[in-house]
């Protein structure tokens, strides 16, 4: 990048903005708010050691709660300016759940799934790109739109899948099997990939949180993350979605019929056939703008009560029946697993959400 290309404003602080914002790769504004307070407080202290007034005692340094929204935008315009040239941009889109302006640094040319190989082995990528798999199709149907899965449920995808016109003796072994060994530390190799051992599945699922790309609930559901969701957004969109089907079919990847972003979590219609999804956070917005709560694609009434995301499963009788008799923690993958795979639910649209 030329020296004419980079803003004249564009100075020490602006540099160390931007490298506190590439070692988090996604900001928010409370987020920045110190960070940007300890740069005005280094500024101020460089200027006034740099002037007639050395003499004098230094500024008080500034607190932040002092650093204004107005402050934090400058400083992402400027950061994105100078990023430009380097196929990179700064984007944001609101927290699906917390509300919460999220801004992250997103690389606009290369596949976003490749760029993990920097940090991880081909293995991990390949086992990261199973839990997507699983996320936006397994665990995402007509009847059940989770989008999501747990610890136990990404354990499962520790190894690589076999294709059935596979040569199983040339392509695949299970180390160990033979002798019996433990299956928690087995490993299988599919087409030169090794599978993971479960404690490196779970070391990947944190690093992916740490990473930002996964976000784990309390419930303790993994989930795409905002960075992610941006980011992978057209690649998401050309992978799951058919670009021939009709425009009433349903499509795996599907957007809030107010803010148009992908939703992951947030509400359906009751018909299950039809298209309609918004997010809790531009709920009420949208209903000010309308007479009635109605879907804006069939006219059914909208009751509310009918989820995507990881409430498809925790807002059934099933789940809270299940609860309920094995407690908190006891049984509650396995409870999970058996809700998501048999889709509970009747028919009509009804998804097993019982209003409660």
């Amino acid at each position: 990048m030329e020296e004419d290309d980079v803003p004249r404003h564009y100075n020490n602080g602006n540099r160390a903005f931007l490298q506190a914002f590439m070692a988090r790769g996604t900001m928010t504004f409370s987020q920045a708010q110190p960070i940007l307070a300890a740069i005005f407080t280094a500024q101020e202290k460089f200027d006034h050691e740099n002037s007639s007034q050395n003499g004098e005692e230094g500024p008080e340094p500034t607190q932040p709660d002092q650093v204004t929204r107005e402050d934090f935008e400058s400083y992402v315009s400027a950061a994105s300016a100078a990023i430009s040239d380097f196929d990179l941009e700064i984007r944001s889109s609101v927290h699906q759940v917390t509300k919460e302006r999220v801004y992250a640094l997103i690389n606009t040319t290369s596949d976003p799934v490749t760029q993990l190989a920097t940090l991880h082995s081909a293995e991990e990528i390949a086992f990261v790109r199973r839990v997507i798999d699983a996320i936006f199709d397994k665990y995402n149907t007509p009847r059940m739109e989770v989008l999501a899965l747990d610890g136990m449920q990404a354990n499962k995808l520790r190894s690589a899948p076999r294709s059935d016109d596979e040569n199983p003796d040339a392509n695949a072994s299970i180390n160990g099997q033979a002798n019996g060994a433990d299956p928690e530390t087995q490993t299988q190799t599919v087409g030169g990939l090794k599978g993971l051992k479960s404690s490196e599945v779970e070391a990947v699922m944190r690093s992916m949180v740490d990473e930002g790309w996964f976000e784990r609930s309390r419930e303790g559901f993994y989930s795409l993350s905002p960075r992610a969701l941006m980011e992978l957004r057209s690649w998401l969109i050309n992978e799951y979605n058919d670009p021939e089907a009709e425009p009433d079919e349903w499509q795996r990847v599907k957007f809030c019929e107010a803010c148009r972003e992908i939703v992951t979590v947030g509400q359906r219609c009751a018909e299950r056939d039809c298209l309609a999804r918004l997010h809790d956070v531009c709920e009420d917005a949208f209903w000010r703008t309308r007479r009635d709560r109605k879907c804006p694609r069939c006219e059914r009434e909208w009751d509310g009560r009918h989820f995507v995301g990881e409430r498809a499963v925790t807002e059934t009788e099933a789940y809270r029946r299940g609860r309920r008799r094995s407690g908190r923690g006891g049984g509650r993958s396995s409870l999970v697993e058996q809700i998501m795979e048999d889709g509970e639910g009747g028919e009509d649209g009804d998804d097993g959400e019982d209003g409660e």
